[in-house]
Parts: structure tokens; sequence; C-alpha cells
């Protein structure tokens, strides 16, 4: 029985580890596309609008 838990615990951190995995690939091609894009266009940044007073300011990286 405590080999079935401990194997339930592994397959339970081997699966957390593959989702972080994938998030961050997905996370990372996104900004790579953006940067691409951004170099291809020939700009220094992208606008995007505050929701709040509805000016436009240069985008963060982590948004």
């Amino acid at each position: 029985m405590p080999q079935l838990i401990f194997l339930l615990i592994v397959a339970a951190v081997a699966w957390l580890g593959y989702r972080k995995f994938v998030a961050d690939a997905e996370r990372l091609s996104r900004k790579r596309r953006a940067a691409e894009k951004e170099h291809q266009t020939g700009a220094i940044g992208t606008l995007v609008k505050d929701p709040e007073t509805g000016e436009y300011r240069l985008r963060k990286d982590d948004e």
C-alpha cells in the first residue's frame, strides 16, 4: 500500500511539472511571436489602452 501512495504522489508531481512546462513554453512562444512581429514592423513597443483612464501606454512584459 505505501508503494501505491508513493507512486500516486510521484505521478501527481510529474503531471504538475508537465503542466508547468507547457504553460511556460506557451508563454515564451507568445512572447517570442510578439517580439518577432515588433521586429518585422519596426515598432519599439506595443501600445495598449488603459480601460480606466482611456490613455494608451506601452505594454509591460507580464501582460
